[in-house]
């Protein structure tokens, strides 16, 4: 992927985030477009060989529109300053966790899991966990868990969680959850709102195909989580 000529467009469109100036270069938007979407494409391909779940996503299945939707926003800015892609084998709507890949200026990352849960849904998961706990710390104290997802920042609120170089869980009670053991050993498990692991990475890290095995070894040091919490969250879909 030509990572280079996108963060390129991208720092422009954040310097000149209007509809005037998004005509005037519309043919480097459509080639730009094309070239992450040839990226998108490659992702697909490799994730599908080791979660054939979600083989039946296309790319425009899981890419996202460039275009703000500014209706409840203060910032009226038309355009978004990254691409992103969600591949997730129920849709980009979907609670079930699935893999993401974000190409943003000093912001590029690797996400997998799930986040906005129901508080019903997050019950089940909490009580999955204790219920079947050596498997659960099996999948999230894993040395390559720990390596991808491992973080020391501690904050209930996600634009904080999102920051850190990595992490597990964008949102955290401060407590524990009502109706579970407070003395519960691992209690820091059952405050987690949501079972999103992210891993930031430099700009440059999607440059060429070499990018494909990382995103591979990052994507499956975290797929046992997600897939221990996607069959809880699959009974509700």
């Amino acid at each position: 992927m030509d990572v280079k000529r996108i963060i390129a467009y991208l720092n422009a469109v954040m310097a000149n985030n209007n509809r005037p100036w998004f005509q005037e270069n519309k043919a480097e938007y459509d080639a730009v477009r094309a070239e992450w979407e040839r990226g998108v494409a490659q992702a697909l391909e490799r994730i599908v060989s080791f979660d054939p779940s979600v083989g039946n996503q296309r790319v425009k299945d899981c890419t996202y529109r460039f275009y703000r939707d500014t209706r409840f926003s203060s910032d009226k800015s038309p355009y978004k300053n990254h691409f992103g892609a969600y591949i997730n084998a129920h849709g980009k709507k979907a609670l079930r966790g699935g893999y993401y890949i974000h190409i943003e200026p000093n912001h590029c990352l690797l996400a997998v899991g799930n986040y906005w849960l129901p508080t019903n849904i997050l019950t089940s998961c909490r009580n999955e966990i204790m219920a079947n706990e050596e498997q659960w710390l099996k999948a999230v104290e894993s040395k390559q868990f720990k390596k991808y997802f491992s973080s020391k920042i501690v904050t209930t609120d996600w634009s904080d969680s999102w920051e850190a170089a990595q992490g597990f869980g964008l949102t955290k009670l401060k407590t524990c959850p009502s109706g579970f053991p407070r003395d519960y050993g691992h209690v820091e498990y059952l405050r987690l709102k949501d079972y999103c692991a992210w891993h930031h990475v430099p700009d440059d890290f999607f440059e060429g195909d070499v990018w494909l095995d990382e995103m591979e070894k990052v994507f499956r040091a975290a797929k046992p989580m997600m897939d221990m919490m996607n069959s809880v969250i699959d009974d509700y879909e």
